[in-house]
């Protein structure tokens, strides 16, 4: 099974995060995830303020 940290990986490789990669997010997030994982995920979130990754959902 595909872990938020993984999606978060490859966001911040690549620089860009589809709208695919955000529903994937939305959905790991309504179920059981770890501190690892919460992690990542605000790695995410502050990638996407600083302009480090780009979200298709809003180019």
């Amino acid at each position: 099974m595909i872990r938020i940290r993984d999606v978060v990986q490859k966001a911040l490789a690549t620089g860009y995060l589809t709208v695919e990669a955000e529903n994937q997010l939305r959905q790991l997030l309504t179920t059981r995830y770890d501190l690892e994982d919460l992690n990542a995920f605000m790695s995410l979130q502050e990638a996407a303020m600083t302009g480090k990754v780009k979200q298709e959902s809003r180019g």
